[in-house]
């Protein structure tokens, strides 16, 4: 019979002084969330044909809208709970204080980086989208703002791996407890999956806008964005995964099902990083080979996604039977929807199901040519990004913001509406786009504004964008105002730790659970994995082709 280990100290000896750094680390994303909501409200409204960009200040496009929607929300928002949650969930898991001088680095390198894109934006001088393809060119503030934002995610790593390094050399051959582990990797993942955008940006992108060069190379640029950019979905999904492991069972009464599933889970994403080719079916200069091998790398990825479902929602039925549900399916209802942390997050799982059979759609290179750039893609996204993460983000926030305010949670009801409202938002929304997209909709276009007459199809997609976008608004509204009464208006409240699961370890895999906590073996692995892959094309496509010109579409 399996045996339960718990993995925790008796005190959780983080200094306020660190917790304060990273409670303005979490906020600092939160507040790049108030601003990237409101112009997703407007992205949402011009599907259904409403133009709101008049009204916007600053806001000269709905290109310019769109760049901002995306920056702020799907890195600024990402990186800043990241950097935050993580230091946060290392610290707790090694039940050990942080390195106080490198949070207030990082969080200085993020303030200033996200300064230095929101002028680029809102002056006019960054229209080129989240995704930032050359020869889209925008001003060398928008660049050095993005790198010093990818350099805070570094600090933290350093910062991290320090902190795992000191507790190793003080429990000679103990395993590093789960929640450290599942932290860690979070961040060995993304500092290898971060390499592409780091060569693209300081190497190419920020000496091209500062005229060290007259041309760059667009099919190179777009290699190395995606080299990071599908990896970059799993970072910013792998802190909610941090959460549905080590803290949703002890939510729910339960225990984790399996210490070595959650770990093999993690190892998994770190050797399937090299599969951002799959954004690239439609490009030129990629051999059908290449095309093929990145294709069936990423159906690999469904692999881990389904080990997590199993596993999670196993220790999600431990808790609801524990809590009197009884039948095939009564397990489901006994669970505490009544905690806003737990009902959010819960809505997130069911969302992300939907979102990940979609990517396996968007992961199909015959199905792909069918719905590259169209309005699909953002379906599939934001039941991705923008439920599953964001909808857990919104969950965490209804224990986390409490345990940094030392505050009782205020309207525990309306926060539970909140997530309901979101979460019927997201599957309106999606639906618009998927419906839209299979329709040859295009994606990043401002619909409301097309001279030509847009067939039926789409109008009815577009209202479905439109009202599902405006319910996403309102429980984003509801979201912030729960957490300013939290802060400013609710009742002081002694809150010493955070959600912390137990696990279940087998007596049979003792042996050789160890082997699974020697990163070097790992992460050299994963290195390979993305130079067999990168390799031949980087051989091929150095030195650069500066072909093309600099182009500011606004």
């Amino acid at each position: 019979m399996s045996t339960p280990v718990v993995y925790r100290t008796d005190e959780f000896p983080l200094p306020d002084s660190q917790r304060n750094l990273i409670r303005w680390t979490v906020y600092l994303g939160f507040a790049a969330l108030t601003v990237g909501v409101a112009q997703g409200l407007a992205q949402a409204l011009n599907y259904a044909r409403i133009d709101l960009f008049h009204y916007y200040p600053g806001m000269r496009s709905y290109y310019e809208g769109l760049t901002v929607h995306g920056v702020f929300n799907a890195i600024v928002l990402t990186f800043a709970f990241a950097n935050g949650f993580i230091a946060l969930t290392t610290a707790r898991g090694l039940g050990r204080p942080l390195n106080g001088a490198l949070l207030m680095a990082s969080l200085g390198a993020l303030a200033l980086g996200s300064a230095l894109v929101s002028i680029a934006m809102f002056s006019g001088h960054a229209s080129v989208l989240y995704t930032f393809y050359p020869p889209l060119q925008a001003s060398p503030a928008f660049y050095l703002g993005l790198a010093l934002i990818v350099i805070s995610t570094w600090i933290t790593s350093i910062n991290i791996f320090l902190t795992v390094a000191r507790w190793r050399r003080e429990h000679p051959g103990a395993r590093i407890p789960l929640l450290a582990y599942m932290s860690m990797m979070v961040y060995v993942f993304w500092d290898i999956s971060s390499i592409g955008v780091a060569a693209e940006v300081v190497g190419m992108l920020l000496p091209w806008s500062l005229g060290w060069s007259a041309a760059t190379d667009p099919m190179l640029g777009r290699s190395l964005f995606w080299l990071t950019g599908h990896p970059i979905v799993y970072f910013w999904l792998l802190p909610v995964y941090v959460s549905w492991y080590a803290m949703i069972p002890r939510q729910v009464g339960s225990v984790l099902f399996s210490d070595s599933v959650a770990r093999i889970v993690f190892l998994m994403f770190l050797l399937i990083i090299p599969i951002g080719f799959h954004h690239q079916f439609v490009d030129p200069g990629l051999s059908p080979g290449l095309k093929f091998m990145v294709a069936v790398m990423t159906f690999v990825v469904f692999i881990p996604s389904l080990l997590t479902a199993f596993s999670v929602m196993y220790s999600l039925e431990i808790g609801g039977r524990r809590a009197g549900g009884r039948g095939l399916l009564g397990w489901f209802f006994a669970l505490p929807w009544s905690d806003p942390s737990v009902c959010a997050q819960i809505l997130a799982m069911l969302a992300f199901l939907l979102g990940g059979i979609t990517g396996l759609m968007n992961a199909s290179y015959e199905m792909n040519l069918e719905i590259h750039n169209t309005a699909f893609v953002p379906g599939h996204f934001h039941m991705t990004v923008g439920a599953a993460v964001a909808l857990s983000y919104m969950g965490i926030a209804y224990w986390l913001v409490p345990y940094f305010e030392q505050k009782r949670l205020w309207g525990a009801r309306l926060a539970r509406w909140q997530a309901w409202i979101y979460f019927v938002g997201v599957l309106i929304f999606a639906r618009g786009m998927i419906s839209g997209g299979l329709a040859g909709m295009p994606r990043r276009t401002a619909i409301a504004l097309v001279s030509y007459p847009i067939p039926e199809s789409w109008k009815l997609a577009g209202i479905l964008v439109g009202v599902g976008g405006a319910l996403m608004s309102v429980g984003a509204v509801l979201f912030f105002f729960v957490l300013f009464m939290t802060t400013f208006f609710s009742e002081p409240a002694a809150i010493t730790d955070i959600p912390f699961t137990s696990t279940y370890v087998g007596p049979a895999l003792e042996g050789w659970q160890p082997r699974l906590d020697r990163l070097r073996i790992w992460i050299g692995l994963a290195i390979l994995m993305v130079a067999i892959v990168y390799g031949p094309f980087l051989v091929h496509h150095l030195p650069p082709r500066v072909v093309s010109m600099p182009f500011r579409a606004y």
